[in-house]
């Protein structure tokens, strides 16, 4: 699969995106229901994406994980568990989870699901004001179990999108607050940008 990476800077000691979510988005009227409509193109990995969220196609689980493995595994040597990021949508099985879960066992490391919990439920993201606004809001949904056994270690978050990277940024900042992690790297199958 050919990808266009990224580095994506941010709080985070290091972070890299696949690809683009869209290479271009045209409307083309409206549905039945009054809805436009629009044909999008996405890159290999978006469209492998929109799959998974939007059609439940979880066969791209595995290939989503192996790209990510094979584009990014080394930058992300020094990981010792990958951690979903958790879902801001409730789905019978979560798109990020299964990713995570598949990228983890081409690591050869865990995959805590348990670790950064998402406690409350946000206001969408597009409806909050400021950059800041978002991180506030977003370090008061997460928390920490005390899930780890003793040592630092280093993780991977695991996302679907980067946008403003505010959600990172709260995952990034709650996760520093817990002893038992040293350094947090993050990587996202698609971006905004």
């Amino acid at each position: 699969m050919d990808v266009k990476i990224k580095e994506i800077s941010g709080v985070w000691t290091r972070g890299f995106s696949l690809d683009k979510h869209t290479t271009s988005s045209t409307p083309i009227g409206y549905n039945e229901q009054g809805h436009m409509q629009f044909d999008t193109i996405r890159p290999e990995i978006g469209e492998a994406l929109f799959q998974l969220k939007y059609r439940s196609d979880f066969s791209k689980a595995p290939i989503i994980a192996n790209q990510l493995h094979q584009s990014l595994g080394a930058a992300f040597s020094s990981c010792g568990l990958i951690i979903p990021m958790p879902a801001s949508k409730q789905r019978l099985r979560q798109p990020v989870t299964e990713i995570a879960r598949e990228l983890a066992k081409l690591m050869g490391i865990p995959c805590v699901e348990d670790l950064l919990v998402k406690t409350t439920v946000t206001s969408a993201m597009k409806d909050i004001g400021t950059r800041e606004e978002k991180v506030s809001t977003l370090m008061g949904a997460f928390t920490v179990n005390d899930v780890l056994s003793q040592g630092k270690h280093d993780v991977l978050i695991i996302d679907d999108l980067f946008d403003t990277g505010s959600s990172l940024e709260a995952a990034t900042n709650v996760l520093r607050s817990y002893s038992k992690i040293r350094d947090v790297y993050v990587a996202t199958v698609t971006r905004r940008l």
